[in-house]
């Protein structure tokens, strides 16, 4: 008899949510013979993203926050990407070994995931593997993200608010001041604030924002809070500064401008994604592809017309046919 794997992870199942989870990451087809049934089920949690630069202390601060929404009666789902394994391709950290405590309460859930050369911080299932924990019935879902630095900024296509975590002494005062990782972040976060420069930095990234709301008009004024994760000290004005952030979004309406952002975006690159896995196996199952390299390394053609070749062929765009002749 075959398994219900939509129905179990419905009922709370955390073996059929591994299942199919595994499967998204595989690119499994089975995956998506069960990702429609669930769908219906989900945008119920709340995603919270936490990011920062390697040695920033996400992992014990999801840890501890973690712990902290637990104590509200929240059920929480921890999505921990890491950096691939050279060998198998796995998660090379595995933060479900340092978060080892929290596996012992039912009501959180779990699981590491590799970027697999994906870039941007996160693994190429995350928004799967969202809806996933999102169906299975978390409240709260934190997705800590691989720590990769100034180009990490994917987590704002999933996350509702996104905590960027600094800490003294890893040059991110110099970071802060650069586009791109500013403008990530709704609440910033200073870690291991018990050392030295922690004070400096927390000036300098509330004078940054102090410059930027005079530029721009803002909505929102990203919250900078501190603490010291190790010790506990800090995580429930965090989490304070989280409900603060929530609370704005539905007040302003801005909740459903970002899901509907959210959804437009996911939208486009799941056909970008699924478009090109079928044109790549097709390619590489007829030595197409491998035939077109040889070409192209002898200079008999260049990669921009075989784009336009494979694309017109594919899709027959007038445009695309007219251009690659």
């Amino acid at each position: 008899m075959s398994i219900d794997y939509a129905a179990q992870i419905l009922e709370g199942s955390p073996r059929a949510a591994a299942r199919l989870i595994s499967w998204l990451e595989d690119e499994d087809p089975r995956a998506y013979e069960w990702m429609p049934k669930i769908y219906p089920h989900t945008g119920r949690a709340y995603i919270i993203g936490i990011t920062g630069a390697p040695g920033a202390g996400k992992s014990t601060l999801t840890d501890k926050l973690a712990r902290v929404i637990r104590k509200s009666g929240l059920k929480v789902g921890i999505i921990a990407v890491d950096p691939s394994s050279p060998f198998t391709g796995g998660a090379l950290l595995g933060d479900r070994v340092r978060m080892s405590e929290l596996s012992n309460d039912p009501e959180i859930y779990i699981r590491s995931m590799a970027t697999r050369g994906f870039l941007g911080g996160m693994a190429k299932a995350t928004g799967d593997v969202v809806r996933v924990l999102d169906a299975l019935g978390k409240d709260i879902i934190l997705i800590e993200t691989v720590g990769v630095g100034q180009d990490e900024i994917d987590i704002i296509g999933i996350a509702d608010t996104t905590c960027l975590v600094m800490v003294p002494g890893l040059g991110d005062a110099i970071q802060s001041m650069k586009a791109g990782i500013m403008e990530i972040a709704d609440i910033f976060l200073i870690n291991k604030s018990d050392k030295q420069g922690a004070d400096q930095l927390c000036s300098e990234v509330c004078s940054r924002l102090d410059i930027d709301s005079q530029i721009k008009t803002t909505v929102w004024t990203p919250l900078v809070t501190k603490a010291v994760a190790v010790e506990d000290i800090g995580i429930e004005e965090l989490w304070q500064a989280i409900e603060t952030h929530r609370r704005h979004l539905f007040d302003s309406g801005r909740f459903q401008e970002k899901r509907r952002d959210r959804i437009y975006q996911e939208t486009l690159r799941m056909i970008h994604n699924e478009l090109f896995r079928v044109v790549r196996e097709h390619l590489q199952q007829d030595g197409k592809l491998d035939s077109a390299v040889e070409d192209i390394m002898s200079r008999k053609i260049d990669p921009y017309t075989l784009m336009r070749e494979i694309v017109s062929e594919w899709l027959s765009i007038p445009q695309l046919k007219k251009e690659a002749s």
